[in-house]
């Protein structure tokens, strides 16, 4: 069969993807990725075919203009159950503003080609990430079955079921939908009514191990997935194939921070501190510019510009890093206990970490709280706890009860022939 994935050009969303495309190349089946012209040397770096579609967007650019504006870090928490409790007119214009901002501006720059490139190849299937909904227009408009593949926990689908639940309260000259009606407009434009589908799916993949994923009120129909960790092309230096001579502590604050928000090194300073005075060797992936920043580190902390984060944390005890869905669901296949300094203007950080810590697989912190002790004693806990070693190792095991992605290609076959019929 002929397949379609389709991701805007954010790098660690197609790279989540990388895995699942291959395990269907390997199947048999021809596939092409879709994104803007962006994302060209990520894909050609994973020997994928690339189309481009539509324009760059400039997503970044403006975030780190929007977040510098007075009182703008002050934006909500999607994940947190007190923003579903404020007033509704405040609900409703936040809920506008993510619908706009984010999501209408990266879907329409990108729809007539995505379309067009469907209506002319004629895939059997496209493969979308969660907020790529011109995907599923242009499949329901070329007759191609759609499957949404989830980079985290389903929180696009709880939005918008407690949203609608909260519209559905209000008088009826007082609601207002964002979402349905810029995609309704959106499916018009290509002969295709709008429905819920268009949001979740008609199948959704799910990486997050059993027990941990969100309750979404039967919105969505889920097919499990074992998450496979893959971090773009690399070489893997020669320190780092040798096991550590002691305990070793992965540090990684991730791109998403410095890239969308501009932010600054100072947690990212304070940390390595604070870590400096653990007993343990502390591997700290950190950009050029920012090491020139950071001067002189203490003697256990080996900076590096880049490693493969799978290979690094083969090789640790415990990792420290921001929350972000790569680097947490990486730790995690590795059984490694991890400290989470989530920042709430990251999506769902703050919500992955709450789960990851809930299910007995590290502590939760919050990036705009956190102190110096409050670190210091996290990371020795991951590092020397037995109960959190236990917890890491147990949400492994859940991991891996999952298939792979060749398990996921049979699924996604039947899916299509199902759907066919």
């Amino acid at each position: 069969m002929r397949v379609v994935i389709a991701t805007p050009a954010e790098r660690t969303h197609f790279l989540n993807l990388v895995p699942l495309a291959w395990a269907l190349r390997s199947a048999g089946h021809e596939v092409v990725v879709a994104s803007q012209p962006e994302l060209a040397g990520a894909v050609s770096a994973a020997g994928l075919p690339f189309a481009p579609v539509g324009r760059d967007h400039r997503l970044r650019e403006l975030t780190r203009r929007l977040y510098s504006l007075p009182g703008a870090a002050d934006a909500v928490d999607w994940g947190d159950e007190r923003t579903w409790r404020l007033p509704w007119n405040v609900l409703r214009v936040h809920y506008r503003q993510i619908v706009g901002f984010w999501w209408k501006a990266m879907n329409e720059l990108l729809a007539d080609d995505l379309v067009d490139l469907c209506r002319t190849w004629r895939p059997d299937l496209v493969v979308w990430e969660p907020t790529t909904f011109a995907a599923a227009v242009a499949a329901r408009a070329t007759g191609a079955a759609h499957v949404r593949f989830l980079w985290s926990l389903d929180l696009i689908a709880r939005m918008r079921g407690s949203y609608l639940e909260r519209m559905a309260e209000q008088p009826a000259h007082s609601r207002e939908d964002p979402l349905g009606t810029w995609l309704s407009g959106l499916a018009a434009r290509y002969g295709v009514e709008f429905d819920e589908e268009l949001v979740v799916g008609q199948l959704t993949v799910d990486q997050i191990p059993p027990g941990m994923r969100l309750d979404v009120g039967g919105r969505a129909r889920y097919e499990g997935s074992r998450f496979v960790p893959y971090n773009g092309r690399a070489v893997v230096p020669d320190w780092l194939r040798r096991p550590a001579e002691g305990p070793r502590l992965c540090l990684t604050l991730g791109t998403s921070s410095t890239g969308w928000y501009g932010g600054d090194s100072s947690l990212l300073r304070s940390s390595i501190d604070v870590l400096g005075e653990v007993e343990a060797e502390v591997v700290a992936t950190v950009p050029p510019k920012a090491r020139e920043e950071l001067g002189t580190v203490p003697s256990n902390v080996r900076l590096v510009d880049y490693v493969p984060l799978h290979a690094l944390a083969a090789t640790s005890t415990a990792a420290v890093n921001h929350g972000g869905p790569g680097s947490v669901l990486t730790s995690m296949s590795y059984g490694l206990p991890q400290v989470m300094v989530a920042d709430s203007r990251l999506f769902d950080t703050r919500l992955l970490a709450r789960g990851v810590a809930e299910a007995g697989g590290g502590i939760s912190l919050e990036a705009d709280r956190v102190g110096p002790d409050d670190l210091r004693r996290a990371a020795l806990r991951v590092l020397e706890d037995e109960e959190a070693r236990r917890g890491a190792a147990e949400l492994r095991g859940r991991m891996r009860s999952q298939g792979g992605p060749s398990a996921l290609v049979g699924r996604l076959e039947r899916h299509v022939t199902d759907g066919r019929t």
